[in-house]
């Protein structure tokens, strides 16, 4: 039943997102959340979102987070794993509980004729959590299971190392589901203590889309989250981004290595972050037509895909990208990444008009239901962007000058400061 729910619900869509009004609640307990009413279908999307995730593990506990999350619905005062699934299923619900860096994400599907037992057997799982040993055991197994994957995974070892020296002293270059050792040695009152600091009141992210008011939402926030702590744990403070032109090479089998790249970016409250953003796009969008994917695959056919782009951290702005490709042509490819780098500015009329009826022509097409409306706005609320950001995004984009997308590429893409971090067995590179 609940697949077929949640096919019949991806199908919804509301109205062109410009024409749709955002509101901004705040319930009678003081929690926000911003939320798109949509009455025509019986069904509301929650999305949760905890600020801190694995950055919040103590020193030595990597994975405690990650572990607790994945415990949220295996058991909750009198319910075990079972019990509280078959309670989900009886009510036609749907959760998911997602642990990462920075975050622990929380998702919620209910029918509106469900939503106050819905809402009551989420608050129990955020809550109450009981954190049976049976339960823990599995879980931890899972993790471990997964670690142990991921040492085979060049991609995800790239990743690890790419974290470790950009961000090395800061809590973002510990691994957020731990280490064989650490995940091991995790407790009950290990994951008791880090439940407390992560899932707490003064740091969640509230959105909510379809058939709710706004006074109805600020009540069933209050009910939903007021048995959580007022203040969670502290969250790290502002990361220096290590990334000022070294190659970094990592051993490991294969005929193909990963290629992770990338130098600091720019936070979205600079004047220059839209032209700079059009011009990320113009350089490493990712599909045909940008000019890495043109220069490294179509014309000398070095790799199947690369993207490059910003990414915001909250402590953090970095500009990445990625690029596999066989171990005889590492070297060819991090030279032809240089290169575009270098002439980026030299953006074209043509390329700029292209790249913005992209930009623009594909933006509607994320809004396609009310659970990625919901998703999509506690993810602008992460980024720190006003309300009416969606119905503006747009003429931001339509508003950029060649002048001013040519500057931007010139004062943000900086080759000299280009990093690359390399795990294979790549051929005539060395490291700097």
């Amino acid at each position: 039943m609940i697949a077929r729910l949640t096919a019949f619900f991806a199908l919804i869509a509301l109205p062109v997102f410009a024409d749709v009004p955002v509101k901004e609640v705040t319930s009678p307990g003081g929690l926000k959340a911003w939320l798109v009413e949509a009455h025509e279908i019986p069904f509301v999307a929650l999305e949760l979102r905890f600020k801190g995730g694995a950055t919040l593990d103590p020193p030595g506990k990597e994975g405690a987070v990650s572990l607790m999350t994945g415990l949220l619905e295996e058991g909750t005062g009198d319910l075990d794993s079972q019990g509280f699934a078959a309670a989900r299923d009886d009510l036609a619900a749907s959760y998911s509980f997602r642990p990462s860096r920075e975050m622990v994400s929380v998702s919620a599907r209910f029918l509106s004729e469900n939503q106050d037992k819905a809402v009551d057997l989420l608050r129990r799982a955020l809550t109450e959590p009981s954190f049976p040993e049976e339960a823990v055991e599995r879980v931890r197994m899972q993790i471990l299971s997964n670690l142990t994957a991921e040492e085979r995974d060049p991609g995800a070892v790239a990743a690890k190392l790419f974290n470790e020296i950009t961000f090395e002293g800061h809590a973002y270059a510990r691994p957020a589901d731990g280490t064989q050792d650490s995940v091991k040695a995790l407790t009950v009152a290990d994951l008791q203590a880090v439940h407390k600091a992560a899932l707490a009141r003064d740091n969640v992210i509230i959105a909510a889309t379809g058939d709710i008011t706004e006074e109805a939402l600020g009540l069933l926030l209050d009910r939903l989250l007021s048995g959580l702590p007022e203040k969670g744990g502290a969250l790290p403070g502002p990361a220096e981004v290590k990334l000022n032109g070294q190659v970094v090479t990592e051993e490991f089998p294969g005929p193909q290595a990963v290629v992770l790249f990338g130098h600091e970016g720019i936070k979205n409250t600079d004047p220059d972050f839209f032209p700079a953003f059009i011009a990320s796009e113009i350089l490493g969008g990712g599909r045909f037509g940008t000019r890495l994917m043109t220069e490294v695959r179509e014309k000398r056919g070095l790799t199947y895909g690369i993207g490059a782009g910003f990414s915001s951290l909250d402590q953090a702005e970095l500009l990445t990208g990625q690029v596999q490709t066989a171990n005889g042509t590492v070297k060819e490819t991090i030279d032809v990444i240089r290169a575009e780098w270098d002439r980026l500015p030299d953006i074209t009329e043509e390329e700029l008009e292209a790249t913005k009826r992209y930009l623009t022509g594909s933006y509607p097409l994320r809004w396609d239901g009310n659970a990625n409306i919901a998703r999509a706005l506690v993810g602008l609320q992460l980024q720190g962007w006003p309300i009416d950001y969606p119905s503006k995004r747009n003429s931001y984009i339509e508003a950029v000058t060649l002048d001013q997308v040519q500057a931007a590429a010139k004062a943000h893409f900086r080759a000299k400061d280009l990093s690359f971090i390399v795990v294979g067995r790549p051929e005539g590179l060395e490291q700097q």
